[in-house]
């Protein structure tokens, strides 16, 4: 828990100097018969967003980004977030036919972005200052339609304009999906929805609803979002024959902070104004700041009933192992949570995939000489008045 804060106040401190550095952008289309390639940057006109290829954080996984500002920009957008490229060899190019592609030495076809059913030549692919990438056809009366664009797939950050809901039209659904772990961008546990039919957002590990922003105020807020942190948007609901869909925008054009909201793989949403919910904090049996009741309780757990982060060397002796690297911290927890033998976890792997389950006589008293991260299962403690507390240790 202090590790986050602290964590996040690294980032905060990168993200406003990232907004605010001037970039000198020259270029900001692909055009037929152009490439983008390793070490190359395609920028928006104003420079506000860059697309590139880089790895991500402690990986050696490299992919197209989509980057506040240049060099180390805050990562809005990835395309194919399950599969990395080489990224010394990586090249992404618009040909005459209308493909936008990636090509790398170590696949054998390339990863199609879009192919139009019909060969077009007169395409143009362009990063906007709105952090959209777009793949547009040019008409002969000088109007464009858009056949691509990245809006349409977000990652785990909506920024101002991105859309959450559905294309009635098309079937298309738009929703974020967060990371499994910190730092791998793969499809996690967590993704953050628009609900249309009560106009509520809401926040789902693995399709099970933990959170719900509640409804729309008169004053135009949801009620299970601190005002604060809504203070600096301003909503916008369309509920339409062809979309249902939320997006916000920025009330203050001279706001010079990053906009977006994040969805961490914790099943934390977050923005610069400050947390928006917190659905780590969701165990099904309380429904304060927005938290959902379950059905399907497991019965050998009570209200009260908390994981606390603490440091240490838990007992390996009658520890089970979870090496499935699909499953991240919300995987773990929740398996630990619905076993009634099972009184903390951590992960298993170095990168925050797999997990290590122990039994609820396996753990003793903290040694700081042994500082693993694990988490353990604390039950509610009685007050005189004979209501439950929750006490809770961490340690640095």
């Amino acid at each position: 828990m202090i590790c986050f804060k602290i964590e996040k106040q690294v980032v905060l401190i990168y993200l406003w100097l990232w907004w605010n550095t001037t970039v000198n952008a020259t270029n900001d289309s692909l055009k037929p018969g152009d490439t983008l390639k390793y070490k190359s940057k395609l920028c928006s006109k104003q420079g506000k967003f860059c697309l590139y290829f880089n790895r991500t954080l402690d990986s050696e996984d490299a992919h197209l980004f989509i980057g506040v500002n240049a060099d180390y920009g805050k990562v809005v957008w990835m395309h194919d977030r399950n599969h990395s490229i080489d990224l010394n060899s990586a090249v992404l190019s618009l040909d005459f036919s209308g493909v936008l592609k990636i090509e790398s030495q170590d696949r054998n076809l390339p990863i199609i972005v879009y192919s139009s059913p019909q060969p077009i030549n007169n395409t143009l692919a362009t990063m906007l200052d709105t952090g959209n990438f777009v793949l547009q056809q040019l008409h002969p009366n000088g109007t464009k339609s858009t056949l691509w664009q990245s809006f349409d797939y977000p990652t785990a950050t909506l920024i101002p304009t991105m859309k959450l809901g559905v294309n009635r039209k098309t079937g298309h659904n738009w929703s974020l999906i967060s990371w499994l772990a910190p730092s791998l961008p793969n499809s996690g546990g967590f993704s953050l929805e628009w609900e249309p039919k009560d106009g509520e957002l809401n926040i789902k590990q693995r399709g099970k609803v933990y959170w719900k922003s509640g409804k729309r105020r008169s004053n135009g807020l949801f009620e299970n979002i601190p005002v604060k942190v809504q203070r600096v948007y301003q909503y916008i609901i369309v509920s339409t024959k062809d979309e249902d869909s939320f997006t916000f925008e920025i009330k203050d054009q001279n706001y010079k902070m990053f906009p977006g909201w994040e969805l961490f793989s914790t099943g934390m949403l977050t923005s610069t104004e400050g947390e928006i919910a917190n659905a780590d904090k969701c165990y099904g049996y309380n429904s304060d700041g927005g938290c959902q009741n379950w059905e399907d309780m497991p019965t050998c757990r009570e209200p009260g009933e908390v994981f606390q982060k603490k440091t240490g060397r838990p007992n390996t002796d009658s520890a089970t192992i979870q090496d499935n690297v699909s499953y991240g911290y919300s995987d773990c927890k929740l398996s630990c949570w619905r076993n009634c033998n099972c009184n903390g976890f951590q992960e298993f792997y170095r990168n925050g995939t797999g997990c290590i389950f122990y039994s609820s006589n396996s753990m003793q008293d903290v040694d700081l000489e042994y500082p693993n991260i694990y988490n353990v299962m604390v039950k509610p403690t009685l007050n005189h008045h004979g209501k439950s507390n929750i006490i809770f240790l961490f340690f640095r």
